[in-house]
């Protein structure tokens, strides 16, 4: 491996397995830097295309997603880091796929648990092409003011103290992502910073080494000296030992391998990592640690001694002229987010939407302040929902009964009316439920089911402003305007609907009051007298009794009752209602595997 620097501030990657908090913090710490172009060139999200929407500094950028490895790399040459976010099962297919891509250099394996054999296979095929693979188990890597994996370093508040927004002189290595966090910290104390930084994962079997990455830190000019942190379990420290008694390594190496502690267990001891177990005396912390001083690194007594060590190597090398003073600069303020600076107070936005009848925030959703648990053990029906959705309260049994009989009673009337014709007709076509549903939906107007509303607003203005029967009628008819809610194709003064009938005898038993309906009534009998099929229809028994409702419920203001009947609350039930029945109305034709509707020619009056 050897060679030298593997990132720069150039360095673009690839990023597999679309995460967002880990992207956004490569692009934070990229505008930290002062980066001219974001570090992550594309996404890889296997079977999705198109762009994520992230931040660069202030400005919002696309990144291109693409649904293959080979495809994100012919689109983007220039990124050689492949950022590996998959789980531990598609780790190492998705790790080898990118490794025998021409232009991907280093590969980084986030995932825990890859299997032994998969890594050791990749490990074989990235030293056979000379190319580097940091982890399985590994956080990432960092080179300070140039380029960071993922989540290495943590937040950017933890990054600005440990400085690692500007290039320093030290190289580090570490087993554990974790510490390394800790380390970067104790470094920039005690020393100018980090110039690199690598965990290489806690996995048996690391896909580059300690050692591997020592000796590259060897060869960086701006490295000036190299601290390790190793632990105990497997020998790949000895790697570093042998390194260091070849004369390989000519700068100043700090070491300390953690678990010393594992002597005080009377067993054997599994630390975090899958590593980190001893299988004997030379695997052990002591052996380690006696090794590498043995070898010419610097240990210290112990891990609390370990910044002392590194703050003391760094002064000696500054006062011989080895390392210059670093000039510190002043990184950018990276903009807040809005959701994150709205929490904090330290801004205020205005909403964009308004919504008074549900609220999604808390444990479980809330239907005008009823919990959704609360709704269920009470017993509600769907009459209780509409109430609190609708109009916001909980009504009287008695009117959440009577909306779902209008619900029952309006579901449907046949294949023959004019949505539920729109609707087969749609659904035979091939087209889906929705748009089936849609088109049915679509012909309910002032000739369709739209009567209710009106019926509702012309009964109510003409008992308001107390007409007689004739006056109201005869006032319509002056002005041009059939009277809403009267009239029916086939029912007659001696076959009355029966579904007014059901109505009728409902709210005269549970009603407080009727007078609305019995106005419609009486408005009934005089337009008989004039034809025998001006009968009210279930169109002005619903709109009239809502007015009852609303009146007698004592529930609601009369500013309320208009602005109900304004609104188009009532027409709401019907089109609730014939839902049911439109969707009835589309499975039953798909049920039956029925063909293209074509109307028939006999049906068609052909004229000039």
């Amino acid at each position: 491996m050897a060679t030298g620097q593997i990132f720069s501030k150039t360095t673009q990657a690839l990023f597999y397995n679309y995460k967002q908090l880990p992207i956004q913090r490569m692009l934070d710490f990229d505008f930290l830097c002062g980066r001219d172009t974001p570090s992550v060139a594309g996404i890889i999200n296997p079977g999705s295309e198109g762009f994520q929407k992230l931040f660069f500094g202030q400005e919002e950028i696309a990144i291109p997603v693409h649904s293959t490895i080979e495809a994100a790399c012919s689109a983007h040459p220039t990124a050689d880091v492949f950022i590996n976010f998959a789980s531990f099962r598609s780790a190492a297919d998705s790790s080898k796929s990118a490794l025998k891509q021409p232009t991907i250099r280093v590969v980084a394996i986030i995932a825990e648990g890859v299997p032994e054999s998969d890594t050791k296979e990749l490990i074989a095929f990235a030293r056979a092409n000379n190319k580097v693979v940091i982890g399985p188990a590994t956080v990432g890597g960092i080179q300070a003011g140039a380029f960071k994996i993922g989540d290495t370093a943590g937040t950017i508040d933890n990054i600005i103290q440990c400085k690692l927004y500007r290039p320093g002189s030290v190289g580090f290595v570490s087993k554990s992502g974790g510490m390394s966090n800790e380390m970067y910290n104790t470094i920039a104390r005690v020393t100018d910073g980090i110039y690199e930084g690598i965990a290489i994962g806690g996995d048996v079997f690391p896909g580059s080494t300690l050692s591997d990455h020592v000796l590259r830190f060897n060869n960086i000019p701006q490295v000036k000296m190299i601290v390790v942190l190793g632990e105990l379990g497997g020998r790949d420290e000895y790697s570093l030992v042998e390194a260091l008694k070849e004369g390989k390594i000519n700068k100043p190496v700090v070491a300390w391998v953690s678990g010393t502690c594992a002597r005080l267990f009377k067993s054997e001891v599994q630390f975090g990592h899958a590593g980190a177990k001893s299988g004997g005396e030379m695997e052990s912390a002591q052996a380690k640690n006696q090794a590498l001083q043995d070898a010419g690194a610097v240990v210290p007594t112990s891990y609390e001694a370990f910044e002392t060590s590194i703050k003391e190597t760094f002064e000696k090398l500054a006062e011989k002229g080895e390392i210059s003073p670093i000039k510190e600069v002043q990184p950018p303020q990276i903009p807040e987010d809005l959701n994150i600076a709205i929490k904090s107070g330290k801004v205020r936005a205005p909403t964009h939407i308004i919504s008074t009848i549900s609220d999604d925030r808390g444990e479980e959703p809330c239907y005008a302040g009823v919990p959704m648990s609360s709704i269920v053990e009470q017993g509600y029906g769907v009459g209780d929902v509409i109430s609190l959705l609708w109009f916001k309260r909980s009504l009287p049994r008695y009117c959440t009964q009577f909306i779902e009989i209008c619900i029952m009673l309006c579901a449907d009337h046949g294949p023959c009316v004019s949505g539920a014709h729109n609707t087969i007709v749609t659904a035979r076509a091939g087209k889906d439920l929705v748009s089936s549903l849609v088109s049915g939906l679509l012909t309910i107007g002032p000739r369709f089911g739209g009567a209710i509303d009106d019926a509702a607003r012309y009964f109510k203005d003409a008992y308001d402003r107390n007409l007689t029967p004739y006056e109201f009628v005869e006032s319509m008819k002056k002005k041009g305007i059939r009277v809403p809610g009267i009239g029916h194709r086939i029912k007659r003064g001696d076959n009355r609907d029966k579904r007014v009938e059901l109505l009728q005898l409902f709210a005269r038993t549970h009603f407080p009051s009727v007078k609305y309906m019995e106005y419609a009534v009486q408005v009934e009998n005089y337009t008989l007298s004039k034809a025998n099929n001006l009968v009210l229809n279930v169109d002005g028994a619903i709109g009239s009794l809502f007015l009852d409702l609303l009146a007698g419920s004592g529930m609601f203001t009369k500013p309320e009752i208009d602005e109900i009947v304004g609104i188009g609350y009532l027409n709401g039930l019907f089109v609730l209602a014939r839902s049911i029945g439109l969707i009835g109305h589309t499975f039953d034709q798909k049920r039956l595997k029925q063909p293209l509707y074509r109307h028939p020619w006999e049906d068609v009056l052909y004229t000039k």
